[in-house]
């Protein structure tokens, strides 16, 4: 079976880590909400990979579904840790740039980072 990633690995899972902290680093230094936004797609690309694998593979073994599902779940949670760090990085973008945030529903969260 093909697998795009394999989370069950854990070297996987911190090259990942550093691939999306890298991101939010250079995002943040450079002031572009649009560089935590790229693994934030990504790994939503990857998300419905995993899902779709697990879906249509009905008679895979027990091994396959165990790593196709660590795999939507870490999928999962890195989307989230991109999500407010794309969220963080463009807040820091509209107030060094002066422009207006179409939603400021998160000040409260801001302010406390």
């Amino acid at each position: 079976m093909l697998y795009i990633l394999d989370f069950s690995d854990p070297l996987i899972v911190l090259m990942g880590l550093l691939i999306v902290a890298l991101f939010i680093i250079l995002g943040k230094e450079f002031k572009k909400s649009i560089l935590p936004a790229i693994p934030l797609f990504l790994f939503l690309i990857l998300l419905v990979i995993h899902t779709v694998q697990l879906l249509v593979l009905p008679n895979a073994s027990d091994e396959a579904k165990l790593i196709l599902t660590s795999g939507i779940i870490y999928d999962c949670i890195y989307v989230f840790l991109s999500y407010f760090a794309y969220l963080w990085v463009d807040d820091i973008e509209t107030k060094t740039k002066n422009k207006k945030s179409i939603d400021n529903s998160l000040d409260w969260f801001w302010k406390e980072v």
